[in-house]
């Protein structure tokens, strides 16, 4: 999903919306709120089924009420003038990356939300809103919430049961300031590491990201056994994303700017589509019952009838509709991308409609809500879309909201925020942190270290909070840098060893050091910015390399760590490491490293991708014919721990 960044650009859309939210008067208005003696009416009735309250809703709503309820704006959009949030009749806003109140605190977050709320409450039906935030990693968004590893740690870890922890942990903290609804998880299958959102994935195998998706479900995790179980200041409604085959797109196909694979096309077989990339969304409707799904920026390209006629996800009714709703059986609503029909074929009305028709329930357009209104009620009254799409895409949304307790409970309960960012949830982000790593090369017992050895630490990423977690951390892309609490793998070498030096270029003497630990790895990054080819390479860069060279060409004993949200190429330096490990994009628990290191864990994680000799291998993943790898998917060395 994309995100507002701060130029003038964006404040020129930001602005434009907001004469535009102030003009939405012109729509037909909403008749008067219904006086306080009135008798109660059914959709009120928390005690009958939510179908039923649902069924009362709809009939009771104007169509300017409905189109309302399909649009989401962004907040910087609605804040300069919040009165448009009841003007509108706006079903949801969002928080995207980085887009967070002036207080970034749990309870500058809550009053916020509240804020918003109350402007949707002033309406004549108060219909609740609904608001999103990319939890992807934990609730990134927020300075001080535990911050996990990122899913292709996950993946690695081969845990699914932590993964649910992970996902109430992440619910919790969420819900507790405000937004109940998450974007995440990503359960896209990733087939070329040459993709910006690599991180994002549970690994190459459709099997291993079907075994992952359990953070969508259980008494642990986002939206609970049962979505009755979502109305409870524990539960959020969670998004599986992104529908579908945005992993495996061909690499240069991309038409978004620079972007080389992000957004670009999957060109295959219908038969092949279902077994890759159909497959997590099957599961996550029929076993998780997941409640809304966001379509990818991708296209779909099938080769049975000719490469050349690719097809925009946000466009595609037969798997929209026909695949997703009908044969899948999925009854959640469907939630654009970030301005995705933007980039359909046409103009905006045509854009509007081809999407609706498609099965597009609720448009992600943070800065042309009214627009959107506007154009679909012009839309509809010409007969270009049917009053029965719009009543199924409400319905849909109006589901989530009674399940969710919205209209029985439409303030955010916070009660739960003094446990964001508590010892208790870093713990279970430690744990995942160390379950993560995984040992390439051990060579002569080399690891795990003995406690208190003279240890030599080299690599700016050692110390580097930000680097190690990555893209969507407080901001859409991330940032180098201590922008949140938590520890560094220095920080955790330190906490098992008082004898440490510590040179990020590795400048200072290596005199009177046993053991050499160098760690390398990515600056971050998010979506198709961190593309291969869009400023970004597989390759170590050449400081990365000169640190491995001087330390380990030093040292008896020399230790490489990766932090990178996906392997990179270290073919040629793989011979002077006695021992390597992959890391990851760890988080807010960098310590969880080096409890492996120090062997008060054991390194169990396994490979969920396969780890290429060069760039030009990619793409290769497990079941390719002459699959020769530099490791291959599923490997993983283990070791023991010290007693």
């Amino acid at each position: 999903m994309r995100h507002p960044r701060t130029t003038t650009a964006a404040a020129t859309r930001i602005g434009r919306s907001l004469v535009a939210l102030a003009t939405v008067a012109a729509l037909p208005p909403v008749a008067a709120a219904r006086p306080a003696s009135a008798a109660p009416v059914p959709y009120l009735d928390a005690g009958l089924p939510v179908p039923k309250r649902v069924q009362d809703l709809l009939g009771r709503m104007t169509l300017e009420e409905k189109a309302g309820q399909m649009a989401q704006a962004e907040r910087s959009a609605v804040d300069g003038d919040r009165d448009g949030i009841t003007t509108l009749g706006l079903g949801s806003v969002l928080s995207g990356g980085g887009s967070a109140p002036a207080e970034n605190t749990p309870k500058g977050w809550a009053d916020m939300v509240d804020a918003y709320q109350s402007k949707a409450l002033a309406t004549r039906l108060k219909i609740p809103l609904l608001y999103g935030v990319d939890s992807v990693h934990g609730h990134n968004n927020l300075v001080g919430a535990t911050v996990f590893p990122h899913n292709l740690a996950m993946g690695a870890t081969r845990d699914p049961d932590l993964v649910r922890r992970e996902g109430q942990i992440t619910a919790v903290e969420t819900r507790a300031t405000g937004p109940q609804w998450v974007f995440a998880p990503c359960v896209c299958v990733v087939r070329d590491l040459r993709w910006g959102r690599a991180y994002e994935s549970f690994g190459e195998d459709p099997r291993l990201v079907i075994d992952m998706e359990t953070g969508i479900e259980g008494f642990q995790g986002f939206q609970g056994r049962n979505r009755r179980d979502m109305a409870g200041p524990e539960r959020v409604l969670a998004t599986a994303k992104h529908f579908a085959g945005d992993g495996d797109t061909v690499f240069g196909s991309s038409k978004t700017g620079t972007y080389t694979i992000d957004q670009g096309v999957t060109v295959t077989d219908r038969r092949t589509f279902d077994r890759i990339d159909l497959a997590p969304y099957v599961t996550a409707v029929r076993k998780y019952r997941v409640g809304s799904i966001m379509p990818s920026f991708s296209s779909v390209d099938w080769t049975e009838d000719g490469v050349g006629n690719p097809v925009k996800m946000s466009a595609h009714k037969e798997l929209l509709t026909d695949v997703l709703k009908g044969r899948i059986g999925f009854d959640g609503f469907l939630i654009s991308d970030w301005e995705a029909v933007h980039q359909l074929p046409g103009d905006y009305a045509t854009q509007v409609r081809t999407a609706v028709n498609a099965g597009m329930d609720m448009f992600m357009e943070p800065f042309s809500a009214p627009q959107f209104v506007e154009t679909l009620l012009g839309e509809v009254r010409a007969g270009r879309v049917a009053t029965s799409r719009i009543d199924d895409a409400v319905a849909r949304i109006l589901t989530a909201k009674f399940e969710l307790g919205l209209f029985e409970h439409p303030y955010t309960d916070r009660r739960l925020a003094g446990t964001i960012g508590s010892p208790g949830h870093r713990a279970v982000a430690r744990r995942a942190v160390a379950e993560s790593q995984v040992l390439l090369k051990n060579s002569a017992n080399a690891l795990p270290l003995k406690r208190n050895v003279r240890i030599y630490v080299a690599g700016a990423d050692a110390d580097d909070i930000g680097n190690q977690a990555g893209g969507w951390t407080v901001t859409w892309q991330g940032s180098s840098g201590r922008i949140i609490p938590g520890t560094t793998i220095l920080d955790g070498i330190r906490r098992h060893s008082s004898n440490v030096t510590y040179s990020a270029d590795a400048s200072a003497p290596t005199s009177g050091s046993d053991v050499g630990v160098v760690v390398v790895g990515e600056k971050p990054y998010a979506e198709g910015v961190g593309d291969v080819g869009n400023g970004h390479t597989l390759n170590l860069s050449d400081a990365d390399k000169a640190n491995i060279d001087t330390v380990c060409g030093a040292l008896r004993t020399c230790i490489v760590l990766d932090v990178a949200g996906r392997p990179q190429i270290v073919t040629d330096r793989l011979a002077k490491a006695d021992a390597f490990v992959m890391s990851w994009l760890p988080g807010s628990e960098g310590a969880g490293v080096a409890d492996v290191l120090f062997g008060d864990r054991p390194f169990t994680g396994r490979l969920p991708v396969s780890w290429p000799r060069t760039e030009d291998q990619e793409p290769i993943n497990i079941g390719d014919r002459n699959y020769r790898p530099l490791f291959p998917y599923g490997y993983g060395l283990k070791t023991g721990t010290r007693r």
